[in-house]
């Protein structure tokens, strides 16, 4: 990851670290790699959203387990010493200085440290289809519908998953979705 980072231009790798530091303090859902990547990209940097998620990972755990161990802007500069030699000189100093502006923010009490395992939900989007005709079928009229669920995983990386149901199973998803909503209505 490190030959990755010496890629990325420094405003965009603060904005980066920033985003991760959001996301551990839990005031962003998480790190949307897919749009960030396109702006690195439009600014003339190669680079693919499979190596931005591989950074992300990389800092995110290194600002996770600074948090967690209470870490100084010092401290982490000593505990970076020998990354140093690996982390282009311009990474380091970003790291180092969200870290000294930010890091306070995050705190890694056993509550957070469960919830920052397991992803969270962001944003749903829907549509209704209906499926024409195929190549093997001329006539078909099947409605279904699309749902596309923004969600964020165990690292912050935004990530969409789509997945069609027949009416009969959308029915049953809604079903559901109202029977959690009574009972939260009791909580």
């Amino acid at each position: 990851a490190a030959d990755k980072i010496s890629l990325i231009p420094e405003d965009f790798f603060a904005e980066l670290c920033e985003q991760i530091i959001q996301h551990l303090s839990h005031k962003i859902p998480g790190v949307n790699t897919a749009e960030l990547c396109q702006r690195i990209q439009t600014s003339g940097v190669e680079i693919s959203v499979g190596d931005l998620a591989k950074i992300v990972n990389v800092v995110s755990f290194l600002f996770s387990t600074a948090g967690r161990n209470h870490l100084s802007t010092d401290e982490l500069i000593t505990t970076l010493g020998n990354a140093i030699n690996v982390l282009p000189k311009h990474a380091v100093q970003v790291i180092c200085h969200i870290w000294n502006e930010q890091g306070k923010s995050i705190t890694m009490s056993e509550e957070t440290r469960n919830m920052a395992t397991v992803g969270q939900f962001v944003d749903m989007k829907w549509k209704l289809g209906v499926a024409v005709s195929s190549d093997t079928c001329r006539s078909l009229k099947y409605p279904y519908v699309t749902v596309t669920l923004k969600v964020t995983d165990s690292s912050g990386q935004i990530t969409d998953k789509s997945f069609e149901m027949p009416i009969p199973q959308f029915k049953n998803f809604f079903r559901q979705f109202k029977e959690m909503a009574a009972v939260l209505e009791t909580v």
